[in-house]
């Protein structure tokens, strides 16, 4: 299977890149699942049910979100009613909505897992405990052809242990939450795909995704000087491709991608 991971989507610019490359992507690469991490769609801050539809029409087959998943508070009701809209799966079990996925993909089924780290993050359920969880309920090359597991994570640390934990149990794990794509894509010891951070579908001239002078005045003076907005120059997609082994699930390739903006590399040659 090819599969295409996108990597946080900060703002109006962003998402509508997204909207508009996710087919072209599709057919030039011969996609067979995109995913893409979403919890900064909306300005920056949270996603909305109409950003969810616009990117499931656009051909992307599941979002991911993180911690900020319930900045707009609309989201609530929606994704208890939409499967394809995940939250971290270590949140409280009667949060709304889910963590985990099985979807089917012709006839072909594609395990999602989206969980959020602790350290220097919010006060959850051990990521690790979920996913074990949810592996073993669905192992790879046997109820999953295919198994993807967005660690929305603050430490590298544990986005890297979360890698070695799944080594050989999971397709792809790769982080998302920093917003700045790394160098180590790889793929591990016993077959399974990682890059610690995908990066942001976003401006990168900024401060994360978000215009630069608020972020700037905070760090110089200490104050609040008004409020953070995202940056609406022109968006790189960043995120990774992943083509695995149809029998076994497990990677035979990766390939950063990094399209359009700053930081446009050449197009993998898949």
């Amino acid at each position: 299977m090819r599969l295409l991971f996108l990597g946080d989507v900060v703002g109006r610019a962003a998402r509508e890149a997204v909207v508009r490359q996710v087919p072209v992507m599709r057919a030039q690469y011969k996609l067979d699942f995109v995913m893409v991490n979403g919890e900064n769609a909306a300005g920056g801050f949270g996603i909305t049910p109409d950003i969810t539809r616009a990117f499931l029409e656009a051909g992307v087959d599941v979002v991911s979100t993180g911690n900020h998943v319930w900045d707009q508070q609309d989201i609530r009701g929606f994704i208890a009613d939409e499967p394809r809209l995940l939250r971290p799966a270590n949140f409280p079990p009667e949060t709304p909505g889910k963590g985990a996925g099985l979807y089917e993909v012709g006839d072909q089924r594609v395990l999602v897992v989206n969980v959020m780290g602790q350290l220097f993050m919010e006060s959850l359920d051990d990521p690790f405990a979920a996913v074990e969880r949810e592996l073993a309920a669905c192992p790879l090359g046997e109820a999953a052809d295919a198994i993807i597991v967005d660690m929305h994570c603050e430490a590298t640390s544990e986005k890297m242990a979360m890698g070695h934990f799944c080594d050989g149990r999971a397709s792809l794990v790769v982080g998302t939450h920093t917003h700045v794509p790394t160098a180590d894509t790889q793929i591990l010891p016993n077959g399974t795909a990682y890059q610690t951070d995908a990066g942001m579908c976003g401006d990168y001239d900024s401060v994360i995704g978000m215009e630069k002078e608020e972020p700037v005045n905070r760090f110089v003076t200490k104050l609040r000087g008004g409020r953070f907005g995202a940056a609406q120059g022109t968006p790189t997609l960043c995120g990774v491709m992943v083509e695995t082994d149809n029998a076994t699930g497990k990677a035979l390739a990766i390939h950063p991608i990094r399209a359009g903006g700053r930081l446009s590399t050449a197009a993998p040659n898949l």
